[in-house]
């Protein structure tokens, strides 16, 4: 238990038959009335983001979430395989809790997974990562870093928004959040 004084970013409550992840929260004192607590909080299982106010002082249920670094190494074709980095032990993630992370993990890519009584809840990856762009059109006499962009494909079958002079082979950075292009990578 703890109080809406004790929320930050990133815990984990346990409130209407479900595990919600606070993504922002704003302590109110206004001028007349009590205080309250303003929080936007997404779902773990399904993503869907509520917002929801509190009064300040309320007790609220956490859900002890523990994260881990891992490792990953395959899929077997319906499950996603990892590794823990420290105790070598193998976990099988579903395609529901990788959610948009599929899209931008190659093999041996490092993710934080987080885990609610041995159920993984979901994968987080780094910022950003480097991959090749594997297939897009070549660019044509003229285009400039400025002009448009164009459809590409990476090495993982995921597909972004690129620069009309980027070519096939480039290696770019790519925000693994709403998969935008961040710039070229040497």
């Amino acid at each position: 238990m703890a109080t809406t004084n004790d929320l930050k970013n990133g815990l984990v409550l346990d409130m209407d038959n479900g595990l919600w992840q606070v993504l922002e929260f704003q302590h109110v004192k206004p001028g007349k009335g009590p205080a309250f607590v303003r929080t936007k909080l997404k779902n773990v299982t399904s993503g869907k983001i509520i917002d929801k106010t509190f009064n300040a002082g309320t007790k609220v249920e956490t859900a002890t979430v523990d994260r881990s670094d891992f490792q990953y190494l395959y899929n077997d074709g319906t499950d996603f395989i990892f590794m823990d980095e420290k105790t070598y032990e193998q976990v099988h993630v579903s395609p529901e809790a990788m959610g948009d992370a599929a899209k931008y993990l190659l093999e041996n890519g490092r993710a934080m997974i987080a885990q609610h009584e041995g159920a993984v809840l979901y994968v987080e990856l780094p910022a950003s990562v480097v991959l090749e762009i594997t297939h897009t059109e070549p660019g044509l006499q003229g285009d400039r870093s400025t002009g448009g962009t164009k459809p590409a494909t990476l090495e993982t079958g995921a597909e972004i928004q690129v620069p009309l002079f980027l070519e096939t082979g480039t290696k770019v950075k790519v925000d693994t959040r709403d998969g935008s292009y961040l710039g070229r990578v040497n």
